[in-house]
Parts: structure tokens; C-alpha cells; sequence
């Protein structure tokens, strides 16, 4: 069995025996139309912006450390976080499983396959809406090394040795988009320069019962196409953390054994025109 990734049935057994918080990373309707009983709602795991500065993590930190302290997480549970479906909410429970680790969080799981996967195996689904007893969440101040800063991505390109990972849709990785949320929502459109692409979804595979991440020798197999061992140091970005969060998890499971975050990602690179770009379709390397 994966360490972080659990299977609905899986869940439904582990609730029952072990103190549990879940939280649904979807949108306020969505929850509330029928969510996992006794699951906590926290859309902000997905929509927060963060930038990368000192100050931002500190914030980022803070506002987390909070929200996740009034959901019930004091330490003692471990944090189940799902969202619609793995290829659907953009990563989003993948970026909540960052977030905890961005933390310092001890035990957390994600449901692989969602809500969808839930639903489909017939488990059940309430309106009910819990009033978790708040928790003092325990931040573990040195946990933030799985993030890096601007600073240290922009030290990257000129280093080979780290693999700047962009794992972005194609419109957004040939600069035809600056975002998932329209062409023009940044000033700039294109890359960071010497970054390698592998699009998000291609960790997973369609199954019938929805998209599931690849096995650890089919992600390998994904990484190996530009140039990434288990050995080689990834910085991984996306638009705002969420994309490129189901990448870490992705290559944590498969042994890439030391992955970072660019957290701020294109939404922050592309404001600053003192960080370089590339853009159109890159010259074959």
C-alpha cells in the first residue's frame, strides 16, 4: 500500500479505527451538494495565492497552521484531503498534502481517485456539515525545506545539475497562455529558461473508474524522457502550486528522492520582468 495515497475502501476501514480528519478541498456548492461524512471544508487549500518571499511563507504558513487547527488537526489525526477527482480540481488535494508537509504535518493520506472514486465504490455521502472541536495545529518550523524560493529557482538556471520542471499545459509551456484562468492573466506568458515539461496529468492514467497516478516504474519511465533519475534534484513549478503538487507526490511515491517546490510558481515569476523567459516553441536540446 502507498504511504500517502488511500483507497476509499481503505479510508472507510481507517476512519473507524483511527483518528481521522478529512478535508474536501472543493468549491462551497460542491460540498455542500454531499460530501464524505464528518469531512471538513477548506476550498482555500486551492485558492490561496502565496509569493515566495520570507514574508509570504511566514504568511502562508500562518494562514495554514490556522485553518488546518480549526478543521480538528492537533497531530494526534491523521489528514485525509480529497478532491473531485485526481485530473479535475488541478491537484488541488495533492496541494493540500503539500501544504501539510510544508508544515511539518506527521500523518497525512490522500484519497486516490477523489470524491468520484468515493461515490463509486457506493460509500457513503451526507449534507451534514460537522463543527470540528479547533486543535492547536503543531507547526515544525523546519519543515520548510521542500520549498524553495525565487532566488534559488533563478540560481537554478544557470545549475544543469537541477531539473527545472514545468508541469503546465501546453498553451501555458509554449507561452500562448499565461494561466489556467485566461490567456492574459499575468503580464508575461512563456517558461522559466532551461526548464524541462512534463504536462501534470501524464503521472496518471485512465482507468474505469477515473484517472489514478502511474505506477512507480511508469512515472520513472515519464521522468527518464527529460533527463530525471531518482537521483537528480527536481524543482518543480506550475501557475500556483496545485499542478505541480500532484507532480511531488507523483515522484516522492516513485523514488525521486529530493524534490522542491518553486511554490510562488508563474503566477510569481511572470510579475517580476527582472526574472528572465523564455517563450515560443524551445529549441530541440
Amino acid at each position: 500500500m502507498s504511504e500517502v495515497l488511500i483507497t476509499p475502501s481503505e479510508l472507510s476501514s481507517f476512519m473507524s479505527s483511527e483518528p481521522t480528519v478529512v478535508i474536501d478541498t472543493r468549491d462551497a456548492a460542491s460540498y455542500a451538494a454531499g460530501h464524505i461524512p464528518g469531512a471538513v471544508n477548506l476550498n482555500e487549500v486551492f485558492t490561496y495565492l502565496a509569493t515566495s518571499t520570507p514574508q509570504g511563507y511566514a504568511e502562508l504558513r500562518q494562514k495554514f497552521a490556522d485553518a488546518f487547527g480549526k478543521a480538528g488537526l492537533s497531530g494526534a489525526e491523521t489528514a485525509v484531503i480529497y478532491e473531485q477527482s485526481m485530473a479535475s480540481g488541478f491537484g488541488q488535494s495533492c496541494r493540500g498534502y503539500f501544504l501539510l508537509t510544508f508544515l511539518g504535518y506527521p500523518k497525512i493520506k490522500v484519497l486516490h481517485g477523489g470524491f468520484a472514486a468515493w461515490t463509486a465504490a457506493g460509500l457513503p455521502v451526507t449534507t451534514e456539515v460537522p463543527s470540528p472541536a479547533p486543535a492547536a495545529f503543531p507547526v515544525d518550523e523546519t519543515a520548510g525545506e521542500v520549498v524553495i524560493d525565487a532566488a534559488a529557482m533563478l540560481a537554478a538556471v544557470a545549475d544543469p545539475a537541477v531539473a527545472k520542471l514545468d508541469v503546465r499545459d501546453v498553451d501555458e509551456w509554449i507561452g500562448e497562455s499565461s494561466s489556467p484562468y485566461g490567456k492574459d492573466f499575468c503580464p508575461r506568458k512563456g517558461r522559466i529558461p532551461g526548464a524541462v515539461w512534463i504536462e501534470w496529468y501524464r503521472m496518471m492514467k485512465p482507468t474505469g473508474d477515473g484517472p489514478r497516478f502511474k505506477s512507480a516504474p511508469e512515472i520513472l519511465a515519464e521522468c527518464a524522457t527529460v533527463g530525471i533519475s531518482p537521483e537528480t534534484p527536481v524543482y518543480l513549478y506550475c501557475f500556483k502550486g496545485a499542478r505541480a503538487s500532484n507532480t511531488f507526490l507523483a515522484l516522492k511515491e516513485a523514488g525521486v528522492k529530493d524534490v522542491k517546490m518553486y511554490f510562488g510558481s508563474w503566477n510569481e515569476w511572470s510579475r517580476d520582468p527582472a526574472l528572465p523567459i523564455e517563450d515560443g516553441h524551445p529549441a530541440a536540446r
